[in-house]
């Protein structure tokens, strides 16, 4: 059967999200302009979710970018695009999740952002880095950091809450307590970390799963080149004269994800955008089914022997 698929998404908040995603995480992390250069060209390709967050030291670079944007008239207008950024794990406190919104938001030159995700279920001290380790973890209330979550969006600063890199059990533990359900979970899923029993919790629960490195985030700090190796993908590109990107990226999407990629290339921007007009074959997905499952993103700086997560089984709930 044909997997016909909308380039859109309805969010259990009533809010449309495009599912393939422009990302702008990287490290270290390059000139602004480079950044705000490569989000240009992909809101001229089309694209219209752009994705950031405060830990990335984008967020200034895509807002020059959204501004440009309209000055040039690529969009008429701001509510065409789909911007997400997230809270960092030094603000994961109650009375600091609605001033770290604002504070990106500033930073942006938004008046709203479309999603607000919580980075990390993980509150650490300290000034806000990429790089940390997990003697900066401090305890964290998550009831009231969710309740502040809340808040951002009854105020109108969020169009829709969510999370990043909750298990099945975080999100069952979450969900006891909220009175806005998140409206996404943005996870590692690709071909070699499907996710099934998370994307199968989240079906269940209405929460929509959103990719992060669909393609092993090549080229980064916490990523792998291993997606991108893999023999079974690279045969059905080799089939199909598709690229090694777009089948991850098809798949993704057949698999009812949304997909956030990163690239600052304007030749592979207009790759990954081009998913939407053909399909995998069932033996191909089938295959794909079959490919053995490992966790490239591992969170290792949370983990310490004498800290809160004494081993990744811990930090992922036994999904590893």
């Amino acid at each position: 059967m044909q997997m016909e698929v909308e380039p859109q998404v309805v969010l259990n908040s009533g809010r449309r999200m495009p599912v393939l995603g422009m990302g702008t995480a990287t490290y270290p992390v390059p000139p602004d302009e480079t950044i705000t250069t490569a989000v240009i060209d992909a809101i001229g390709l089309g694209y219209r979710h752009l994705d950031t967050a405060s830990v990335y030291g984008s967020e200034r670079a895509v807002g020059r970018a959204i501004a440009t944007a309209l000055e040039r008239g690529l969009i008429g207008s701001r509510d065409e695009l789909f911007v997400t950024t997230k809270l960092w794990c030094t603000d994961m406190h109650a009375d600091r999740v609605v001033p770290a919104l604002q504070e990106s938001l500033r930073t942006l030159g938004l008046e709203y952002i479309d999603l607000y995700l919580i980075h990390y279920p993980v509150r650490l001290k300290g000034e806000k880095r990429m790089v940390f380790t997990s003697e900066d973890i401090i305890p964290l209330d998550m009831p009231t950091v969710w309740e502040a979550m809340e808040k951002c969006q009854s105020l109108g600063l969020a169009k829709s809450i969510g999370v990043s890199n909750f298990t099945c059990k975080k999100l069952a533990d979450l969900l006891n307590h909220a009175r806005i359900p998140p409206a996404v979970n943005q996870v590692e899923v690709n071909p070699l970390w499907q996710q099934r029993k998370l994307r199968g919790f989240c079906s269940e629960k209405g929460i929509h799963v959103s990719a992060y490195s669909p393609l092993g985030a090549v080229g980064v700090l916490w990523g792998s080149n291993e997606v991108m190796e893999c023999e079974e993908v690279k045969r059905i590109a080799q089939s199909m004269g598709k690229s090694i990107a777009q089948v991850c990226l098809r798949w993704g999407v057949e698999q009812g994800v949304s997909v956030v990629v990163k690239s600052f290339n304007g030749e592979r921007l207009k790759e990954n955008m081009q998913i939407f007009d053909w399909y995998l074959k069932e033996e191909d997905k089938e295959r794909l089914s079959l490919v053995p499952q490992k966790r490239l993103v591992l969170a290792e700086p949370f983990i310490s022997p004498t800290g809160l997560y004494k081993s990744l089984a811990e930090f992922w709930d036994g999904d590893v």
